[in-house]
């Protein structure tokens, strides 16, 4: 196996990523690499489509803000410094990408879902990142209730 020297765990929050945390955590203690986080906010006109009626400003802030208190936490529990924490909105296998390159990063950890039918049709981040990475990407296979 191969040498990596900087991690980064793209961070969904969703219930089941724990798993995804301690790997990545593993991975980092077992090369003594570098740890980096990243999270991504799409635009709320990205995630539902469409125009909405009413500003969403206020919402997306919110929506931010939160995100920012989640990966601060998850930073102080893995024991990655603020400044290699990344909060970035945009199209979210796009922004892991270019967060990637942008930090010299040689391998992604991330949650896959093991998508099947229409979801699998319409693709997933983990399969658009693996799809498009010119490093290693772990796709760790998560699953509803996992932990």
């Amino acid at each position: 196996m191969s040498q990596y020297n900087h991690i980064l765990l793209a961070a969904d929050f969703n219930d089941e990523s724990e798993i995804v945390e301690q790997r990545a955590a593993a991975l980092q203690s077992t090369f003594s690499a570098t740890l980096s986080l990243v999270h991504v906010l799409e635009p709320i006109s990205i995630a539902y489509g469409g125009e909405f009626p009413v500003d969403l400003g206020d919402l997306h802030k919110e929506l931010e803000k939160q995100a920012l208190t989640q990966l601060r936490e998850l930073g102080q529990k893995l024991g990655v410094p603020e400044t290699r924490q990344y909060l970035e909105v945009g199209i979210t296998e796009k922004e892991i990408l270019r967060v990637a390159k942008d930090q010299g990063v040689d391998l992604i950890v991330m949650g896959s879902h093991g998508r099947h039918g229409l979801a699998l049709l319409l693709g997933s981040t983990a399969n658009a990142v693996l799809h498009h990475a010119e490093i290693d990407v772990l796709a760790v296979r998560v699953k509803k209730g996992s932990k």
